[in-house]
């Protein structure tokens, strides 16, 4: 079994990519340099051109798993690139150990890269397809074959080194890209979207896979993904990004607890986050949330973090997730939703609606565990039925409507 020994702290200090403008390109508006950036619906263009990555800092421990996620064009690929030495850094520090790597070619970065693509040499076999790095270092042929065939064992692909990658399933390649990346013994791993290219039971498969490799090996792994199920399960802490700019930095708990603005609240769980427009009302010393005509208490942790604030009455976006929604016997206090597609998933269903009526109207989703709902619902729930329900208040997230943060982060 390999056990690497060699691990690194990685450091990304103000790190920005700009991709330069086209030649004779200009901007068709100036904006001043002392001006203040915004995070916005795309990337940022400047005089200098497209700012693929904004002023990125991250510090990654050793053996820490760091997962880059977020929607197409973010900037997470461009950002592993960077790490790997394959995009140039236009601003700002990449450490990997004690040493900058800004100007080091990639080959003498000490990290071993898995691409989306597997890159496998098609006329190669797996054990040569695997050894290929290693022979290209001159490294004697004993050690080698030591070190192929313990990266095979690792990875269950010991009977397929003499098969090529025209012989294998999409996972199997993928394995043979990860312990090509393995016998190189690195400071980092660096993944950019493994998995994306597998079906559903075999994504699955490999995730359970890579989780048991980090077990194995003690290195340092970063993981570009789109898939939130494979940030949540993979990464020690998450960065999720958007248009370029880093959101959030936490642990899974932390960010589907306590998410910052409202786009990780939608962005984190699946099915995403319900959000309302409610009235936070303050009365005396504590708060009280109206929305589509019930009233939510909120509860004294809250209530004190809001008052620290100085928060007083004032309009908020409400968030709840799914399933933490509550359903409720009293129309009085809780929202009236009208069902339009339920979708048994087993144990539970996932009910789509609407509440409100008019220019109100808003689509919900609830996660309703069947034993909840009464038993003439448990085989389907009919188009047009209504159903009360409420948010616990433990549960709830606010958010400002103008900034979009959440009003209850630290």
């Amino acid at each position: 079994m390999i056990i690497v020994e060699r691990m690194a702290k990685v450091i990304l200090k103000n790190v920005k990519k700009i991709y330069p403008n086209a030649a004779g390109e200009s901007k068709k508006k100036k904006k001043k340099d002392d001006e203040p950036q915004k995070e916005k619906a795309n990337l940022q263009i400047t005089e200098k051109g497209v700012v693929a990555v904004q002023e990125f800092n991250l510090e990654i421990a050793d053996k820490e798993f760091i997962v880059l996620v977020g929607p197409s064009g973010c900037g997470k690929s461009t950002t592993l690139r960077m790490v790997a030495g394959l995009e140039e850094i236009s601003e700002g520090e990449l450490w990997i150990g004690d040493k900058l790597m800004n100007d080091v070619a990639p080959k003498d970065r000490d990290i071993a890269m898995v691409f989306q693509n597997y890159a496998l040499y098609p006329h190669m076999t797996v054990y040569d397809n695997m050894a290929f790095s290693l022979k290209l270092k001159k490294t004697p042929k004993d050690e080698i074959d030591r070190k192929v065939r313990e990266a095979a064992e690792i990875l269950d692909i010991t009977q397929y080194l003499n098969r090529k990658p025209k012989a294998l399933s999409g996972g199997q390649r993928q394995r043979v890209a990860i312990g090509r990346a393995i016998v190189r013994d690195p400071q980092v791993f660096l993944m950019d979207e493994p998995l994306s290219n597998l079906d559903a039971k075999l994504r699955n498969q490999m995730r359970a896979e890579i989780i048991k490799l980090r077990q194995k090996i003690n290195t340092t792994f970063i993981y570009v993904t789109h898939d939130q199920t494979e940030a949540m399960t993979l990464g020690d802490r998450i960065v999720i990004m958007k248009d370029g700019f880093v959101q959030q930095i936490g642990t899974p708990q932390q960010v589907f607890e306590s998410p910052v603005n409202l786009f990780v609240a939608g962005f984190i769980g699946t099915p995403q986050m319900n959000f309302f427009h409610a009235r936070l009302e303050k009365s005396g010393e504590g708060y009280l949330i109206r929305c589509m005509g019930a009233a939510i208490p909120v509860t004294a942790d809250m209530a004190s973090k809001l008052a620290a604030k100085g928060r007083e009455s004032t309009d908020v976006i409400l968030g709840g997730r799914p399933e933490h929604i509550s359903l409720q016997a009293d129309p009085a206090s809780s929202i009236t939703c009208t069902v339009e597609v339920s979708e048994l998933m087993g144990s539970e269903f996932y009910l789509h609606g609407t509440v409100g009526e008019g220019a109100e109207q808003q689509n919900l989703v609830m996660r309703v565990q069947t034993g909840d709902l009464p038993e003439v619902y448990r085989s389907g729930v009919p188009f047009g039925t209504k159903l009360n329900f409420t948010f616990p208040s433990h549960l709830v997230h606010l958010f400002d409507p103008a900034t979009e943060r959440n009003l209850l982060a630290d």
